[in-house]
């Protein structure tokens, strides 16, 4: 098959033959119809290591048809439309036996621990693969699988919003950013979302936002969310990753608020421990998402309720224009077809 394969840090993808997955007892070949482009593959492109040791395929949000079960498999047939979820869990750990997948003690990352989705198939347990309704378009519906369930799951998991309460979403201007201010206005929230490009700041508006924030042009942006909701938004999420953002999140919080971590950094943060104690605040942590987070997630996506935010689509032969396209910040989101 052809697939756009990594063989270490600092080097382009190369696209070639890769052998096609054998699917074995209780496994499903995927054929993939497109897969989306993510910031957390530009992680392990710059250094960050996977579990599996190049050469491999990264990718890890993938919808597509099943081509071929295994033995045993029942649940999804040939031609079924699926949606292949980022994190693979055990079902067999503490977390999964808590309803917590999603931190499984046993997890495999699609496009880390095992083979992702920038190829023509992809070999999964049968057991996760997700129905994707007809409604949906299977290209644009790849997103699904992590730009949308992991601001979902963020959104009604973590955040657990309530209707009318004001968030602060930092680094709006992002694909995940815009899914989080486009789920949170869904449900009702009264959204500010801050962030550094005009452009989406605007789109941010159009999916719901309340107010926008500019961050190249107000210096002191924890004043105006202080300003604009009385004190301090109810919830504050970050979906940079940059340690003075997030410390600038926290500090846009109410008393009693709740702060999301959301974005991926793997550098300390400096915060008032005091602060923290004294107005009883939440820091919460949000990894993907649940197998039962899609359901709500695809559920918005059908309804109309929320859109699909795919600017680019590109042939898997453009995998690397596609990586510095989202480096230089000129896609909401971006997928490759095989």
């Amino acid at each position: 098959m052809k697939a756009a394969v990594f063989y270490g840090p600092n080097q382009p993808l190369k696209v070639e033959e890769y052998p096609t997955p054998k699917v074995g007892p209780g496994e499903a070949l995927v054929k993939v119809a497109a897969c989306g482009v993510c910031h957390t593959d530009m992680h392990y492109l710059k250094g960050v290591p996977t579990f599996k040791k190049p050469p491999m395929i990264l990718g890890h949000e993938i919808s597509g048809t099943v081509a071929e079960v295994g033995e045993g498999v029942t649940a999804v047939k040939p031609g079924d439309r699926v949606l292949i979820p980022a994190i693979l869990p055990c079902g067999r750990c503490y977390y999964c036996r808590i309803g917590r997948e999603n931190i499984c003690l046993n997890l495999l990352m699609v496009g880390n621990h095992v083979d992702g989705g920038y190829a023509e198939y992809i070999k999964v347990p049968a057991k996760d693969l997700i129905p994707l309704p007809s409604e949906i378009p299977l290209q644009e519906g790849a997103i699904i699988a992590d730009a949308i369930t992991s601001p979902y799951a963020a959104v009604v998991r973590r955040a657990e919003l309530k209707p009318g309460e004001t968030v602060a979403v930092w680094g709006a201007t992002g694909g995940l950013g815009l899914n989080v201010v486009q789920i949170a206005s869904a449900l009702g929230g009264k959204v500010i979302a801050l962030g550094r490009r005009e452009e989406n700041l605007k789109l941010a508006k159009e999916l719901g936002a309340w107010e926008t924030i500019n961050l190249k042009e107000d210096k002191e942006p924890v004043r105006t969310v202080r300003r604009l909701t009385g004190g301090g938004a109810d919830v504050a999420f970050d979906v940079t990753g940059v340690p003075q953002v997030i410390e600038q999140a926290f500090e846009s919080i109410k008393q009693g608020g709740r702060f999301i971590v959301v974005g991926y950094s793997d550098k300390p943060i400096t915060i008032n421990a005091g602060r923290i104690m004294f107005r009883e605040l939440e820091i919460r942590g949000v990894m993907g998402c649940r197998p039962i987070d899609y359901y709500g997630a695809i559920e918005l996506v059908r309804s109309g309720k929320i859109r699909l935010l795919v600017s680019h689509k590109l042939p898997l032969e453009q995998i690397n224009e596609a990586f510095k396209l989202l480096e230089e910040g000129k896609v909401t989101r971006a997928i490759v077809t095989p």
